[in-house]
């Protein structure tokens, strides 16, 4: 959860910046024709919502590969300090991380596996918990609005054609 201060500041700093930047530059005079609102499609809303869900889910599975990058990094960077693995350390008792012989990595689901000489395995803290529902719960909202977005156009356009629609 504090991994995601930094990505709020950020966001927080480019909305800011690009608002005060928006206002800077001169608008163009448009005829009044050009302003009337234009007639709405059907299925635009969930279009949006297509859109803006696959954008999410996007962002947040480079998160999860960023978080998995770095933790496959950290474990492969040999020294004194590198047996067994630190990503393999973290939130786990030093019995269980002093057992690991080898990690591997999985990018689906994003995943970073500490494996121990009894044949066990655990997932490592390194990859916050909330990445991989997080995209799973956006990938389908993004392919429920667009089948959602599908169906609404073809709906008003049965619905034109039989005579009924607009």
């Amino acid at each position: 959860m504090l991994a995601l201060v930094p990505l709020v500041l950020v966001a927080v700093v480019t909305a800011v910046v690009l608002r005060r930047g928006a206002g800077a530059y001169p608008r163009a005079r448009l005829p009044p024709a050009a302003l009337a609102p234009a007639p709405r499609k059907p299925g635009a809303p969930f279009r949006v919502v297509a859109a803006v869900a696959g954008w999410a889910a996007g962002l947040l599975y480079v998160w999860g590969l960023v978080c998995v990058g770095f933790a496959a990094m950290e474990a492969e960077d040999g020294g004194t300090d590198s047996a067994p693995p630190r990503p393999c350390r973290t939130g786990v008792s030093p019995e269980l991380s002093g057992r690991v012989v080898d990690h591997s990595v999985s990018y689906l689901p994003l995943r970073f596996r500490c494996e121990t000489a009894d044949g066990g395995a655990y997932d490592s803290a390194d990859v916050p918990g909330y990445v991989n529902p997080g995209v799973a719960v956006l990938a389908l909202t993004a392919v429920a609005g667009a089948v959602a977005a599908g169906w609404a156009t073809e709906s008003r356009a049965r619905a034109a054609a039989r005579g009924g629609g607009r």
